[in-house]
């Protein structure tokens, strides 16, 4: 069966199928029919998929349009003790750190080292095959900060938290990992499955509201929130009162080192609480090791992201309705204690 365009759909993913469809598409944007996106929704293509071929044709005329050979190996290999030097340093380097023009390890920067370390040519096909041979995936990485000191991070895994953590159990304390989050109504998350070349759109209001919230979890499965206008030092004293009110045993608040967490109002307060509560302090820009954010994400990914709530009076009750949900499931909370960065506290 064929297409109106004379592409049989059985080898559209021939070589031959592949370089007609870039012909026609040339032919199309050349006679200036329609723009672009039109002819990707025409030839079933993405959008980038016509940015390339017409980049392509610009570049090298017609020749450019041909199929490119993939996976030539030419006899090249690399061997047992460099694939292992190449495994170790992409897990324990950045491409910076090796003189590379790099952000992340992609195929072809995978490629690139090898080049230089041990002048071996490697297809991008090549290098793939090896990284899936040793099991490595491309994933979503998380974000560090450049000005995080990795010894500050060692401190505090080995010996800081592991004192609060033994002073807890001695003084039959509960630890609490606490932080505020903002939540906007045009925070976008998560994936909506469609047709292929044809971007999902997603309807939501005009309109920009948004929504604060101050929160903590204890890896037993407590939760406590509530939502604020705005944060500061009197809000962030006013939620340890309610903490401390409503719980039995002397709670070990560990946030971050934000300004409001460090006012001359709560230290005194603090140290006439002491026997109630005390604060500690996850080393600067760390957020991975508070159990709060993947709590913050999982909110704004499923009230905010996904529900797309069209006011602000929408959107308050939707995060209250989802906290109050989490709190009645100890067994979920524990959950965020799971994530790789956090399970130091679980």
């Amino acid at each position: 069966m064929s297409n109106k365009n004379g592409i049989n759909k059985s080898v559209r993913g021939s070589k031959e199928a592949q370089e007609k469809v870039r012909l026609l598409v040339v032919a199309f944007l050349q006679k200036q029919e329609g723009s672009q996106s039109q002819a990707a929704r025409l030839y079933g293509l993405s959008l980038g998929g016509v940015h390339k071929i017409w980049a392509r044709y610009k570049q090298k005329g017609k020749r450019g349009l041909s199929s490119r050979k993939r996976g030539v190996c030419n006899g090249k290999k690399i061997n047992g003790k460099q694939a292992s030097e190449v495994r170790n340093l992409i897990k324990d380097k950045l491409p910076e750190q090796l003189k590379l023009s790099f952000g992340l390890w992609t195929r072809e920067a995978v490629q690139q080292l090898i080049l230089d370390r041990y002048g071996i040519a490697l297809s991008r096909w090549q290098v793939g095959r090896y990284l899936r041979s040793w099991g490595y995936t491309p994933q979503k990485p998380i974000r560090k900060a450049f000005e995080q000191k990795p010894e500050q991070v060692k401190q505090w895994l080995e010996k800081e938290y592991p004192a609060i953590k033994n002073r807890a159990a001695k003084e039959k304390a509960v630890i609490y990992f606490g932080d505020e989050t903002g939540m906007r109504s045009d925070h976008q998350a998560g994936r909506s499955y469609a047709p292929k070349g044809e971007t999902p759109v997603i309807k939501s209001t005009g309109q920009r509201f948004s929504l604060n919230m101050i929160s903590a979890i204890s890896n037993k499965g407590h939760l406590q929130f509530m939502i604020i206008e705005r944060f500061n030092g009197e809000v962030f004293i006013d939620f340890l009162k309610r903490m401390i009110r409503y719980s039995k045993e002397k709670i070990f608040f560990v946030t971050d080192g934000h300004p409001a967490h460090k006012t001359k109002k709560l230290q005194e307060w603090l140290e006439e609480n002491k026997e109630r509560i005390e604060l500690f302090f996850i080393p600067p820009y760390s957020p991975e090791l508070n159990a709060q954010e993947y709590l913050n994400q999982d909110v704004k990914t499923n009230v905010i992201g996904k529900k797309r709530p069209i006011n602000k009076a929408q959107m308050r009750m939707g995060v209250e309705s989802f906290m109050n949900k989490r709190k009645n499931n100890r067994k979920q909370v524990q959950k965020y204690f799971h994530a790789k960065h956090v399970r130091y506290a679980a």
